[in-house]
């Protein structure tokens, strides 16, 4: 059950980006889909893979890969959102 609540919360964070980014400029897509990745993306989705890897393996201890998954996918949003708010003045749309 927490599996499917961690993902329902992660897919609703990539529903909420992509309607915060629709029709704007680059900048602030980079901006929204850094903060959506660090916020709600980044902590659910590596605690449903950690588990389900967990629950394949039949080894609790499996479920710790999270602890490597989560600071990768964390610093990939920092990145994105450092390339936003770096970014030059975007005014064309995508």
């Amino acid at each position: 059950m927490a599996i499917i609540v961690a993902l329902a919360i992660a897919i609703m964070g990539f529903i909420i980006a992509y309607q915060l980014s629709k029709g704007q400029s680059k900048k602030r897509k980079y901006i929204v889909w850094g903060i959506t990745t660090m916020i709600a993306i980044a902590p659910f989705l590596s605690f449903s893979i950690g588990l389900t890897f967990a629950f394949i393996v039949r080894n609790g201890w499996a479920s710790m890969i999270m602890w490597v998954l989560f600071p990768i996918m964390f610093l990939l949003g920092l990145i994105l959102l450092l390339v936003g708010v770096v970014k030059g003045k975007g005014t064309e749309t995508m």
